[in-house]
């Protein structure tokens, strides 16, 4: 019998190491500000830290800044070098699938003028550099966990996370054009796909053209809710959704389905730090109160501190401080990191502490 044959595959959750972690939120394409909250964290350039401390990215680190292939080229050679680790975020999803979405004209050819009009300029990947990163980021895990402390991009969802444990490292991509796969055969099964073609009769718009306004396409919303529940992966890399009461526009196109904050019934007493959701350090007081320009996502966090922990137990803490937003900030002119309101962050562990890009500090508070 082989050495390593009682040795079970390596899943997509893996174990997060020993010792003190820098746990960074989505980048976006945010080269300038990686390097900024590096120099404040204390490591240098290659990403190595004098006292031992690994740096834990929670996906997204690409689409819609100005240059995702210096951040990309800095992470495959930090990760390599075993200063880094990471978890996929639905952006390096769309990348190994080879599904073009908004703001991903940096990689995919069929959107760089499509995006010009709102991310430019920004730094286009030669071929290479596309295929060195679609094929590190296939090999990410989905999830990193030990005893104190858990790191997924969205939502950690039990039966999800059972689910990611049976696929094997490497896996991502096939596993999930399964799933999607499985959804729509169950679309097609019934009359759903019967009622979407009759309300594109009644709105042919393309859900991109933020200048139509749909009407709720409820069975749009239904086929949604089926891919986004039924793929365990989908789960982790861009949480729990329900249907929407109103449609709304965000992330480049029309929604009919509305985020929820999965957190409030997480009753696992092990912390999870996530990503993906677009919190706003400086917090409105109630989602009415919400600015109009903010993401949408911010509203589930009205209420909640930047350094507060948030959820039924207080034990989850989203990093993801909107600088994948910048972008929008250019556009009207403001160009200064220090005038931003969205920002890059770092959670230190187990310090928790809280780290922004402009090098303000803060503890964090449960």
């Amino acid at each position: 019998m082989p050495e390593n044959a009682c040795i079970p595959p390596a899943s997509l959750v893996q174990p997060l190491p020993a010792g003190p972690l820098d746990i960074i939120g989505d980048v976006h394409g945010e080269w300038d500000a990686l390097q900024q909250l590096l120099g404040h964290l204390g490591y240098d350039t290659e990403g190595a830290h004098p006292q031992g401390r690994k740096l834990v990215f929670v996906g997204d680190l690409c689409d819609r800044g100005p240059n995702t292939p210096a951040v990309m080229d800095w992470f495959c050679n930090a990760y390599a070098a075993g200063h880094c680790l990471a978890v996929l975020g639905n952006h390096e999803v769309n990348l190994i699938r080879d599904d073009a979405k908004d703001g991903a004209g940096w990689y995919f050819d069929s959107r760089t003028e499509r995006d010009r009009t709102k991310y430019a300029p920004f730094v286009v990947a030669s071929p290479p550099q596309r295929e060195r990163y679609a094929r590190l980021c296939n090999d990410l895990p989905v999830a990193l966990e030990r005893a104190d402390l858990r790191i997924v991009h969205a939502a950690w969802q039990a039966a999800a996370i059972e689910a990611a444990r049976q696929l094997p490292l490497g896996s991502a991509r096939r596993a999930y054009d399964c799933f999607e796969a499985q959804a729509e055969q169950e679309a097609h099964s019934g009359t759903l796909q019967r009622r979407i073609l009759q309300e594109k009769t009644q709105w042919p718009h393309d859900v991109e053209d933020g200048t139509q306004t749909p009407p709720l396409l409820v069975a749009h919303g239904e086929r949604e809710l089926l891919k986004q529940m039924t793929n365990p992966l989908k789960v982790l890399t861009t949480g729990v959704e329900a249907a929407a009461q109103a449609p709304f526009y965000a992330g480049g196109k029309w929604r009919f389905t509305d985020r929820q904050a999965w957190w409030n019934g997480y009753e696992e007493t092990t912390p999870v730090v996530v990503g993906h959701y677009w919190r706003l350090f400086t917090t409105p007081q109630s989602a009415s109160s919400t600015p109009s320009n903010a993401p949408i996502e911010a509203a589930l966090f009205a209420g909640i501190p930047g350094n507060h922990w948030h959820g039924k137990l207080r034990n989850v803490f989203c990093i993801d401080f909107s600088v994948g937003a910048r972008w929008s900030e250019r556009l009207q002119g403001i160009t200064r990191p220090a005038q931003s309101r969205f920002h890059l962050a770092a959670l230190r562990w187990p310090e928790k502490t809280l780290v922004l890009d402009c090098g303000d500090t803060f503890e964090t508070i449960a």
